[in-house]
């Protein structure tokens, strides 16, 4: 049986894992429906990718009886309304990144799961690239010695985009891209709580943060280092040093095909798309996509790749960073 998605938001996201989906094969993925508050919107989504069922209302999907499992690609500052929808509707959900806009969302949207026994993942789709993989098997296997420091970079110049750049929106650094490098550390760090985090950064006049670095201190003198800027390009790459040897993700790395092993290089290629896409190396969305059926078809109610418990600490250490470098959102008082 194939497993029988839905998608909420007509969006650019769901338009690249839409496409994404058309790599993998139809006997084990079928994107069912379509909804967004726009039915003339989710018409046109649906034409455009061969979708049968659109939706002009996301309680309509809620209801829906036919599928299996819900993606949430609407906008973040909605993830915890809208999440809480399905999950109450017994819906099991692949909410898009970050999970919401503070750890009390997100503790909210995890009880929810639980309370209605569905599955549930923060769709954190960099956990699921072969790269990643081959990182958690290097670590398991000791192949850099004992990780001493990890560094993380992602920067992108996007001032330009509304949703970057407006609170109302859930704009700013952390919780569109610096997410992707923090969620790398806990990786490589087994989901450890760090033991005390140092956050520094500078605001926009909108007062969200435009460039932070962070400092973390783990147990047995580990250090983690990350920067993530929406207004400057950085190198994109992750490097892991140990007593042994390093790990270098290449750029981006956030959703990565090329590793360096002890500088020897190698290569993951990704499918091409049949439609062009929003995102780079979107197709990729496919690894998070079969991982979601597999944890179905094993009826785990959460995925060992990103488990809720490292989405709860990844948002509180995302919490502790906006404290520190001072941006607060109307979602932090509510």
């Amino acid at each position: 049986m194939a497993t029988r998605w839905g998608l909420c938001g007509a969006g650019k996201i769901s338009h690249d894992f839409s496409v994404a989906m058309k790599t993998l094969p139809p006997a084990d993925h079928q994107i069912g429906v379509i909804a967004s508050r726009s039915l003339e919107r989710a018409k046109d989504f649906a034409k455009k990718h061969g979708i049968p069922k659109a939706y002009g209302s996301y309680e309509e999907l809620a209801n829906d009886p036919d599928i299996d499992i819900v993606y949430l690609g609407v906008l973040h500052t909605e993830h915890w309304r809208v999440g809480l929808l399905f999950l109450k509707a017994g819906k099991n959900v692949l909410c898009e990144k970050p999970f919401a806009m503070n750890s009390r969302q997100v503790k909210d949207l995890v009880a929810a799961a639980k309370k209605n026994n569905v599955f549930l993942m923060e769709a954190i789709w960099s956990r699921c690239f072969p790269v990643h993989a081959e990182v958690r098997r290097l670590l398991a296997e000791e192949a850099v010695g004992e990780v001493k420091l990890v560094k993380a970079y992602f920067g992108s110049p996007q001032l330009h985009i509304p949703r970057s750049v407006e609170k109302e929106l859930g704009g700013g650094a952390l919780l569109d891209i610096g997410v992707y490098c923090l969620q790398f550390v806990l990786m490589v760090f087994n989901g450890e709580r760090p033991e005390s985090v140092q956050a520094t950064g500078v605001l926009l006049d909108s007062g969200v943060d435009e460039s932070v670095v962070v400092v973390m201190k783990f147990s047995r003198k580990r250090m983690a280092f990350c920067s993530f800027s929406i207004s400057a390009r950085l190198p994109n790459d992750a490097v892991i040093s140990g007593t042994k040897g390093s790990v270098k993700v290449l750029g981006p790395m956030h959703c990565p095909t090329t590793l360096v092993v002890n500088d020897k290089e190698m290569e993951y290629p990704l499918p091409e798309p049949r439609l062009p896409l929003n995102f780079t190396n979107s197709t990729g969305l496919r690894y998070e996509a079969e991982e979601v059926r597999q944890c179905l078809l094993k009826g785990l109610k959460e995925s060992p790749r990103m488990p809720l418990a490292e989405s709860v600490l990844l948002t509180e250490i995302m919490d502790e960073i906006r404290k520190q470098v001072g941006v607060v959102f109307s979602q932090d008082s509510q």
